[in-house]
C-alpha cells in the first residue's frame, strides 16, 4: 500500500453526481490510494439515498455551507465547491498528494454565486501562476489536445497565432515525455479550415501560421505532422503510431474523442506543476441521487492520474 500514489479526488458540484460517483471508488480496485475532498455529511446522505455505504472511503472533510439537496443548484455552495478544489491543489502543493483528480463543477452556479470561475484549467492555472495550460482528453487510444478551448466559433480563428501555437505544441511534447514517459512523441496537427485550407483556396491560416510553426519546430527535432485535414485526421491509417493529436478548436477534437470515449475518456490539464486530471462529463443534475450515474470517467482519470505519477517516478529513477 505504500507504494500507492496518493490521489485527492474533488468532490465537485454537491447537487449533481460527483458526490454519489465518489462512492463507488471505496471498491474499485485502482492503484492508488484516494482520498475524497468534501462534506462528509453530504457523502454520507447520499451513500444512504442511493444504498452505498461511505464507511471505506478517506475522506477530508470540507463544510457545505448550506444544506444540498440531490439536483437542487444553490448558488450560497459556490464557495464550498471552490473551497474543495483549493483543498485538493493546496494538498497537492505541500507533497501529500501526488495528484488531484476532479468530479464535475457547474460553472454557471459558481458565477451565480459571485465567484468568477471558467473552468478546472483556468482557475488551476491562475492558481498555480502557470502562464499557459493545454486542455488535452484522453480515451479509446486518442490523447486529443485543443488549441483553443471554450471560444465562440467565430473568435477561434484570431486567437490561433503562431506563438500561441508554438507554445501549445511545446508544452504537449513536454508532458509527453514528462508525464507519459514518451521518448519522443508524434503529434498530428489539425489544420483549421476545410481539406486542410486546400492551398489557400478555404483560408489561409494553415499557409500564415500553422505551416510556419511547424517547420520550426520541426527544424529543432520536434516530430509534428501537418497541418492535416481534420476529416481525415482522425482515421486508423493516419492515427497509426501517432502519440496525440492537435486540433484547432473544441468541437473539431473532442467530438470525435466523445464518441470514442464517452464513459471512459478523461481531461488532462498539461502545463501544469502538479498532476491533475478529470472526468470528461458535467454534473448531470437529472442522475444525481438516483444511482444510475456511470462512474467509469472517474476510474480512468483516477487511473491515468496514477500512470502519469508512476511514469514521472521513473523518469526520475532513469
Amino acid at each position: 500500500m505504500s507504494t500507492l500514489p496518493v490521489v485527492a479526488v474533488s468532490s465537485g458540484e454537491p447537487a449533481g453526481i460527483g458526490p454519489e460517483i465518489c462512492l463507488a471508488l471505496d471498491d474499485a480496485g485502482l492503484p492508488a490510494r484516494i482520498v475524497v475532498i468534501g462534506d462528509r455529511d453530504l457523502i454520507e446522505t447520499r451513500a444512504q439515498l442511493i444504498g452505498k455505504s461511505a464507511s471505506g472511503l478517506d475522506i477530508q472533510h470540507v463544510p457545505l455551507r448550506v444544506p444540498s439537496h440531490p439536483g437542487r443548484l444553490d448558488a450560497r455552495n459556490a464557495p464550498y465547491v471552490i473551497d474543495v478544489i483549493d483543498a485538493a491543489l493546496q494538498g497537492c502543493r505541500d507533497g501529500r498528494y501526488a495528484a488531484m483528480v476532479t468530479a464535475p463543477v457547474q460553472k454557471s452556479v459558481i458565477n451565480d454565486g459571485g465567484l468568477a470561475f471558467t473552468g478546472h484549467t483556468e482557475y488551476l492555472a491562475e492558481k498555480t501562476g502557470t502562464p499557459k495550460v493545454v486542455m488535452m482528453l484522453a480515451g479509446a487510444g486518442l490523447r486529443v489536445a485543443l488549441a483553443t478551448t471554450h471560444l465562440a466559433l467565430k473568435d477561434v480563428p484570431a486567437a490561433i497565432t503562431q506563438e500561441e501555437l508554438e507554445s501549445t505544441l511545446r508544452i504537449l511534447d513536454a508532458d509527453l515525455r514528462n508525464k507519459f514517459g514518451i521518448a519522443r512523441p508524434r503529434i498530428l496537427v489539425a489544420g483549421l479550415n476545410p481539406h486542410a485550407g486546400e492551398d489557400g483556396h478555404m483560408g489561409r491560416e494553415e499557409i500564415d501560421v500553422i505551416t510556419p510553426v511547424l517547420k520550426r519546430l520541426r527544424d529543432q527535432g520536434m516530430d509534428v505532422v501537418g497541418p492535416l485535414p481534420a476529416d481525415t485526421l482522425f482515421t486508423r491509417k493516419v492515427l497509426s503510431g501517432s502519440d496525440a493529436q492537435l486540433a484547432m478548436y473544441h468541437d473539431q477534437g473532442l467530438a470525435v474523442l466523445k464518441y470514442a470515449a464517452f464513459e471512459d475518456g478523461v481531461n488532462v490539464t498539461l502545463g501544469l506543476p502538479i498532476v491533475r486530471t478529470s472526468v470528461d462529463h458535467g454534473t448531470a443534475l437529472d442522475l444525481a441521487g438516483t444511482g444510475r450515474a456511470d462512474p467509469g470517467s472517474l476510474f480512468a482519470a483516477v487511473k491515468m492520474a496514477a500512470e502519469i505519477v508512476a511514469a514521472k517516478r521513473n523518469a526520475k529513477v532513469n
